[in-house]
């Protein structure tokens, strides 16, 4: 771990330093490219040769990365004069084949396309020299890839060999003697000297950092209570934050010790590198116990994984473990490299690291194994129970397999291999700890701020906030796992180049001006649509109908204009899409032609308006209210309360009875019969004054009474009125049915049903048969 953080140190760096360097070199456009040819011809020397170690390859790929980046500006300078210019040759038109050209149009053609030319001159040579270093880059990441690999599965000297303990045990003591050489330098005159004057502030720092030290998570402890009085009790906000305290106060302790050791003047070389460290491990061991403390808590419910609490408590043993382990490797690493201490003997050394190290991390592989089972018996959370059990319970197995892989490859002689899989793994399980704790606290804060408590932890905003944080993890979990920083810039430089569809380069950058503007075009197409629908729309004689289209119409436009502008300010040519959009259409044809002619259906229904929200229409052999018409289907609500979806096609293509089209105004029938030998005229009379004084019916057209017909059974009548609103159809009818009943029967008219007399052929056939006497 800490190679791993000085190799990011320095890379850093010299990236940063490299980067400055180069920037000056390349300012001066008439020494840029004779100075590249130089270094590429004489980096393309050295690696043909094979010569170099890994860092010179590295400071190679670094001062070429530089020139890569200049270039590749470079390329695109100028882009807007070439296409003006272009676009002047195109306005020419084309060369006449069959007679000459005008003088003058072939003088400014010609000048057109010699500045044309001037221009694309050196964006060839950069695109040459942007070629050349690009492949340079992809050939040392290669070597350097190679050697890795080599190095990690190369055949080291084996830690069980007895052979090499000797070595081992007279390293270690040799590293301890120099060592303690190093703080017998104490009685140096000149050192005392300067120690009795530094004595006071030493001592008062050491003194403050012992307190932070011992006290300082007490402290943060006390700090809870209090902070608690701001709301958000239960939410798990102000426990997060105070568990940062209880890692912050040790470890300024730490570093006011480190600092007051260092002001002794008493520190020789190998013990300045020691303190140097110190920080780092410090503050390794404390964020290790704090991630335990997050993950296995004492709490069950603050506990990110849910084990019994026997379990929890050994899960953070076991972490504790790995921690000190890990550290100690460290220091092994630092003391024995400082020492130049053979492969042999580090090897030795550090096996029983591996080791212990292996047991600790196979015991708690075998307790999130068992998660599972608990989460789902022990439990009432579905989530613990089930998606996360399934990723822990892969987490348990993948564990235990390395705990056992790594220190066999460390005993057959593989260190290196067994090394480069046992640590990245814990430090993996490090990063996927800290993301779910982030998670955790993210969640309870979203919780906080808006009221629902610990019920965020299982919402969306949870679920999203995981998703980006596992994006955002996956570049450590890269350097962890022994990805270069260089590659890491390498993947994240073609990134930012974009991707070609159809010869349009669209970037990331393109494609984030494209979501800009079109946001805030969507925005305001929204603000117009709801200043419409409040404020403008409700002041005219439109109905509901048309200003529902209006709106509609209003949202379809804008969507559109959005989207055209974002594509114009985000520099994509469409014309390179000519093609693609060609192809997509004709899948389109085919694949997608009922939602096309659905789409387009209701674009003409917004349009033409044959019917209108809130109409009462008939169609399909449904009947109901236009609820919504929307691009694809229109929502029909029955007078059974159901909705039936209609595609817009049939409404278009189909017949449809609208009768509310315009206006409200409909007729209703209502037949009635009388018996044979009523007075029609009577009948008539009283009919029309039915008819007449319901409210609804309109005077004009009057009320019209038709004797149509003579029945099989009755005379019958109709009563033909026009309704002022049809929609009240049913209740009119009504009303006349019960009025024409109480009539007829003030009146004595008869209302007839059908009679049947039944005549029977042979009758004599129903008499019972006479019995025979006996």
């Amino acid at each position: 771990m800490t190679a791993f953080l000085r190799t990011l140190a320095a890379c850093l760096f010299l990236a940063l330093a490299g980067a400055a360097a180069a920037q000056d070199r390349l300012t001066s456009d008439d020494t840029v490219y004779p100075f590249w040819d130089s270094m590429a011809s004489e980096a393309e020397e050295r690696l043909a040769s094979g010569d170099g170690s890994i860092d010179e390859l590295e400071d190679l790929r670094r001062r070429i990365a530089a020139f890569r980046e200049e270039f590749s500006s470079r390329r695109v300078e100028n882009d807007a004069r070439i296409a003006t210019l272009e676009q002047q040759i195109s306005a020419l038109g084309p060369e006449p084949e069959d007679r000459p050209e005008s003088e003058d149009i072939a003088a400014r053609r010609d000048e057109l396309k010699s500045q044309l030319q001037a221009l694309e001159a050196p964006l060839r040579v950069a695109e040459e020299a942007f070629t050349r270093s690009d492949g340079l880059i992809r050939e040392i990441d290669m070597i350097i890839r190679e050697r890795e690999t080599r190095r990690l599965l190369s055949l080291g000297p084996s830690p069980l060999n007895p052979l090499h303990w000797p070595a081992a045990l007279s390293d270690m003591g040799r590293v301890v003697r120099d060592l303690n050489d190093e703080i017998a330098s104490v009685r140096d005159p000149v050192r005392r000297e300067s120690l009795r004057e530094q004595l006071p502030l030493v001592l008062l720092m050491t003194a403050v950092a012992l307190m932070l030290i011992i006290r300082g998570r007490a402290w943060a402890g006390m700090a809870l209570s209090y902070m608690r009085r701001w709301g958000g009790r239960g939410t798990g906000v102000w426990r997060f934050l105070v568990s940062l305290f209880r890692i912050f106060l040790p470890l300024t302790g730490v570093l006011l010790l480190t600092y007051a050791f260092r002001q002794t003047g008493l520190l020789g070389s190998r013990m300045e590198q020691i303190f140097e460290f110190l920080p780092l491990w410090g503050g390794f061991l404390l964020g290790f116990r704090w991630l335990a403390e997050r993950l296995f808590s004492r709490d069950e419910e603050e506990a990110l994984i849910v084990l019994s609490a026997e379990n929890r408590s050994r899960a953070r043993f076991y972490m504790l473990i790995i921690s000190v382990l890990f550290v100690s490797r460290g220091v092994v690493d630092l003391v024995f490299g400082l020492e130049h201490v053979s492969s042999a003997s580090v090897a030795v050394i550090a096996f029983p690291i591996v080791l212990l190290m292996g047991a600790a991390l196979f015991f708690i592989g075998l307790m999130l194994r068992a998660y599972e089972v608990h989460g789902e018996s022990d439990t009432d959370e579905p989530v613990r129970g089930s998606g996360l059990a399934r990723v822990l319970r892969a987490a348990g197995t993948l564990a235990m397999i390395v705990s056992v892989t790594a220190p066999v490859m460390a005993a057959a002689g593989y260190s290196e291999a067994g090394n480069a899989l046992l640590y990245p793994t814990v430090a993996s399980f490090l990063v996927l700890g800290l993301v779910m704790a982030l998670q955790r606290f993210l969640a309870d804060l979203y919780g906080l701020v808006s009221g629902q408590g610990a019920e965020a932890r299982e919402g969306l905003v949870a679920i999203f906030a995981g998703f980006v944080l596992v994006l955002a993890s996956l570049p450590l979990l890269a350097l962890v796992w022994g990805t270069r920083v260089a590659e890491l810039a390498e993947l994240w430089t073609l990134f930012m180049r974009g991707f070609d569809i159809g010869g349009t380069r669209i970037s990331p950058s393109d494609f984030l001006k494209f979501a800009i503007i079109f946001a805030i075009g969507y925005t305001i197409t929204r603000l117009i649509q709801s200043t419409l629908r409040q404020s403008v729309l409700p002041k005219t004689r439109m109905d509901i109908g048309g200003q529902n289209a209006v709106i509609s119409g209003v949202g379809y436009l804008g969507i559109f204009l959005a989207g055209l502008v974002a594509i114009t300010g985000a520099g994509i040519d469409l014309s390179g899409l000519a093609i693609v959009a060609g192809a997509l259409s004709v899948g389109i044809g085919f694949g997608l032609q009922t939602i096309v002619s659905n789409f387009v259906s209701g674009i003409i229904l917004l349009i033409e308006r044959p019917i209108s929200e809130g109409d009462w229409i008939e169609v399909g052999g449904q009947m109901g209210y236009v609820k919504d018409i929307s691009v694809r289907s229109t929502r029909i609500e029955t007078f059974d309360r159901t909705d039936v979806i209609v595609p817009n096609s049939d409404l278009v293509s189909g017949t449809v009875t609208n009768y509310t089209r315009g206006n409200t105004v409909g007729r209703l029938i209502v037949k009635v019969g009388v018996a044979y030998g009523t007075d029609t005229k009577r009948v008539e009379k009283i009919l029309r004054e039915i008819a007449e004084d319901q409210p609804m019916v309109l005077t004009n057209p009057a009320p019209n009474i038709v004797f149509s017909g003579f029945g099989a059974d009755s005379l019958d009548f109709e009563i033909r009125v026009i309704l002022r609103d049809v929609n009240w159809i049913l209740n009119i009818q009504t009303d006349i049915n019960h009025a024409i009943a109480k009539r007829f029967a003030e009146e004595g008219i008869e209302i007839p049903f059908a009679q049947r007399d039944v005549w029977l052929r042979n009758p004599e056939t129903l008499k019972a048969p006479k019995n025979d006497e006996a």
